[in-house]
């Protein structure tokens, strides 16, 4: 039995954020923080975090912050101050030593805090996030997505449509002409910026815990980005996920947490 206690935590730059945390019967077997992606939110992670929940592992979910039940319009949104979001969420929950698995934006942030804060890491899993760059397009891209949904959506259904899961809905805010978007548009930009500037390859080359990278096998990973990972740390794993995108956890939860329990046995 797996008990979930939910709670919010203020950051050192007054961010609050809001996580929940599944406690397995027993002393769990690896603790995990899962990190979602940009423009998304904690509850993405409900199918796999049962999952893991029904292994023995310990897993924490978190809002980032201008995302969710986390604080909307936060200070900043620098990539440090999201690594540092996530060593509060450690360093407050006592989650250390700590298994990081993170996807898109979560996933770069996840790579950051291993690179920075190696004692406190156990392993690092990748989806779909990776050190490349810069990309000076990004902000415009992501600004254009945003800018492309439909709203307001006239129902749930027509939000899971378009936007490709019913994961994608449950932060959709309600109001008399129908659906809404509840992130900041400004906000979720500003938080790629540094993506369009920089590279982190010399983060990646620091890591030395043991690391996995999950492609989805229809997933925007940069070519040729996954190799050049393996030719600065080969001894990284690297699985690719049929019929999955980006969101390969949403998309193919039960082949991802296969993965997942391969690399751990290992």
């Amino acid at each position: 039995m797996t008990h979930t206690t939910s709670g919010t935590l203020t950051t050192p730059d007054g961010t609050h954020i809001a996580h929940r945390d599944h406690h397995p019967a027993g002393t769990p077997t690896t603790t995990f923080l899962l990190l979602h992606g940009l423009a998304g939110h904690q509850g993405e992670w409900d199918t796999l975090a049962a999952r893991l929940s029904a292994d023995g592992h310990r897993v924490v979910t978190y809002d980032a912050r201008g995302h969710g039940a986390s604080t909307r319009t936060p200070p900043t949104t620098t990539r440090a101050a999201h690594v540092q979001d996530a060593l509060t969420l450690i360093e407050e929950l006592g989650l250390a030593p700590v298994t990081l698995l993170g996807q898109s934006l979560g996933g770069h942030t996840a790579m950051l805090l291993a690179a920075s804060h190696p004692h406190l890491v156990r392993s690092l899993i990748l989806i779909e996030a990776g050190p490349a760059g810069p990309a000076p397009d990004l902000p415009a891209q992501i600004a254009a997505w945003l800018d492309g949904w439909p709203t307001p959506f006239k129902s749930l259904e027509e939000a899971e449509a378009f936007l490709g899961h019913e994961a994608w809905t449950r932060t959709l805010v309600q109001r008399e002409d129908g659906w809404h978007p509840a992130w900041d548009r400004t906000t979720i930009v500003a938080s790629v910026a540094e993506l369009a500037t920089t590279a982190y390859w010399e983060e990646w080359s620091r890591i030395t815990c043991p690391m996995l990278l999950i492609q989805g096998e229809h997933g925007t990973m940069r070519p040729g980005e996954p190799a050049e990972m393996l030719t600065h740390r080969p001894d990284t794993r690297l699985i690719r996920i049929p019929d999955a995108a980006h969101d390969v956890h949403l998309d193919q939860p039960a082949r991802l947490h296969e993965a997942i329990a391969a690399f751990l046995s290992d």
